[in-house]
């Protein structure tokens, strides 16, 4: 039987901790691409002005450009660009990794000082407000920092995916993506398809909030130790992280489906009421975050029950057992190899949970704390590296309760609520098998066509930007790595 939702409290109570505050040395440039608005679209890519320099040649710019005066604008809006510390014609000199000793977790990485970004920025995610944001909160703080930037501007949904697929990546020390959960979800795909994968994955990503959904960004202002914050509050937290350096590894969710597409998410995967308010919100997308509690409301107002057969694999199964070599995982795509799943028309092998139930209001499988700014969705704390959270609700449970449990979310009290009919486990794979394609699937806030899906958690997949943090212990016996990334990557130097 399904592990159920424990009684005890798991809020973890971080009041009375401020936003970080502390001041970076003083110093240097920022270089930006100019570029203006359009028209919207979402969170993963909204139409612009094309970028000067044309398609083909997205950063090319006029000298004077990228060595303009202080407080001049770029071509009628992109940011301003202070007067660079490097000469044209010398090139940027950028200290080798640094490698530091924490006593918890052993060596860190930190990004160079300086150090020279990629800044996608979705103009239109979110209220629309991203440009400005980036201007006045994130501008002068990189500059302060020894940050430098180029700053593109997407112009249209999976603009970012083909722009990383294509890129230069050793042209950057990391690449900063300032928009929702949608735009990171593009970028780490976009870095998958690379043939050079095993490699590109390894660039260091920054998340920026400026998006409806920023849950990526609020689960790292959480692992940092601060309290929960939104808006401005919470984009200055996350631009102080990148200012400080410090890179920590992620987990990344495998997923595969029936039609035998392949993808990554780097939140989560939701099915039923959580992915219907996510995606019939889209409409409400210039309330902001707000689009989620109006988007809830309406949903409660008629809600739904959707069937379908969930079987996952627990982590104290992982733990306990040790698994043979996976001499029949196939995988023609590439990428890391699922080493704990089995083609999708095959039975789930004996040892995986099969839950009982068949009719479901919702299934969130989720890899952080937050679903949103303010949903605190996995008090319980960080996952083992290689596990992610899977929580489902069982047909039968009231409005509402229903409404109880969102309404408690937002401090991570949702788990005391004592709801019969929520049940958490976690876990390292799952499958899920809607009956008649019926319900909407949305991976990191993007609609996918709803079919049987399965994925595993591959364990230290990527680095991102993070505060100071408790490195999440590992798993059990496993099968073998099928993959040397595992390991903690040496960062790029760059002349």
């Amino acid at each position: 039987m399904p592990e159920r939702a424990a009684s005890r409290p798991w809020s973890k109570d971080l009041a009375g901790r401020p936003p970080l505050q502390e001041a970076v040395p003083d110093s240097t440039s920022a270089v930006s691409s100019p570029s203006d608005p359009a028209t919207a679209e979402n969170d993963a890519g909204a139409p612009t002005a094309p970028a000067a320099g044309g398609e083909g040649e997205p950063y090319s710019q006029h000298r004077d450009a990228r060595l303009g005066s202080t407080d001049k604008e770029l071509n009628a809006g992109a940011a301003a660009a202070h007067s660079s510390a490097t000469a044209p014609g010398i090139p940027r000199q950028a200290e080798p990794r640094v490698e530091v000793m924490d006593a918890a977790v052993g060596p860190l990485n930190l990004l160079p000082r300086p150090c020279h970004v990629l800044v996608l920025l979705n103009p239109r995610g979110g209220k629309g407000k991203a440009l400005p944001l980036f201007r006045s909160h994130v501008q002068p703080l990189l500059a302060q920092a020894d940050v430098s930037f180029t700053l593109m501007l997407t112009e249209r949904r999976n603009h970012a995916r083909e722009l990383v697929r294509a890129e230069e990546l050793g042209r950057w020390d990391a690449l900063v993506v300032m928009s929702g959960d949608g735009l990171m979800h593009e970028v780490v795909n976009g870095l998958m398809e690379r043939p050079d994968w095993e490699t590109a994955i390894r660039k260091p990503l920054c998340s920026l909030p400026a998006g409806s959904g920023n849950a990526l960004a609020a689960s790292l202002n959480h692992y940092a130790g601060y309290e929960q914050v939104t808006n401005e509050a919470l984009l200055t937290n996350c631009t102080r992280l990148l200012c400080s350096r410090l890179l920590a590894p992620m987990d990344l969710l495998s997923l595969q489906t029936a039609s035998g597409l392949r993808l990554f998410s780097v939140l989560s995967l939701a099915w039923g009421f959580i992915a219907d308010v996510d995606v019939e919100s889209e409409k409400f997308r210039c309330l902001g975050e707000r689009r989620f509690t109006l988007g809830t409301f309406l949903r409660l107002a008629t809600l739904r029950t959707y069937q379908g057969r969930l079987a996952y694999l627990p982590v104290e199964t992982v733990v306990s057992k040790t698994f043979p070599s996976p001499d029949r995982v196939q995988q023609a795509q590439q990428g890391p190899v699922d080493t704990h799943l089995v083609p999708l028309e095959e039975p789930v092998p004996s040892y995986w949970t099969v839950a009982p139930e068949q009719d479901f209001v919702l299934v969130l499988a989720l890899l952080h704390s937050h679903l949103g700014s303010e949903m605190f969705t996995a008090p319980m704390g960080r996952c083992a590296a290689g596990a992610m959270h899977l929580f489902y609700v069982r047909a039968g449970v009231s409005r509402a309760m229903l409404l109880r449990l969102f309404l408690a979310m937002e401090k991570g009290r949702h788990m005391e609520c004592e709801c019969p009919y929520l049940v958490y486990v976690p876990v390292v794979a799952f499958r899920l098998e809607p009956k008649d394609g019926k319900g909407v699937f949305a991976v990191d806030g993007e609609s996918v066509v709803s079919e049987a899906v399965q994925g595993q958690v591959q364990p230290n997949c990527f680095w991102m930007v993070s505060g100071h943090m408790e490195s999440p212990p590992s798993l059990g016996p496993q099968p073998p790595p099928s993959w040397k990334p595992q390991q903690r990557p040496a960062l790029e130097e760059h002349p």
